[in-house]
């Protein structure tokens, strides 16, 4: 069984877990599948409750080799306020320093 149906096993009985979700969209990623990871990360960034903040740096990461600068900013963004609101500072100096390399 390889990895990705090991995940897709798991969240078949865990169908709202944010990590095995979140574990899933990184398998994609490292499958070649950005647009397929990027989506996923859209989805644990944006309506998860809570929302996840390393979606929102995962993605800005992949936008970012993808080349789509302006929405791997927005990601970053809403990323270091979620994140700030969450008192992740940790997280949100990261992204910060992402947002500083490509450009605010």
């Amino acid at each position: 069984m390889s990895r990705l149906e090991k995940i897709l096993a798991m969240l078949e009985s865990e169908p709202n877990d944010t990590f095995l979700r979140y574990t899933l969209a990184m398998e994609y990623r490292k499958m070649g599948d950005s647009q397929k990871s990027i989506e996923m990360l859209r989805e644990l960034a944006y309506s998860a409750s809570p929302r996840y903040v390393p979606a929102f740096f995962m993605a800005a990461q992949q936008l970012v080799d993808n080349e789509d600068i302006e929405l791997a900013r927005t990601f970053l963004r809403d990323g270091i306020d979620e994140a700030r609101a969450q008192k992740d500072l940790h997280a949100a100096a990261e992204m910060g320093e992402l947002l500083a390399e490509i450009g605010k």
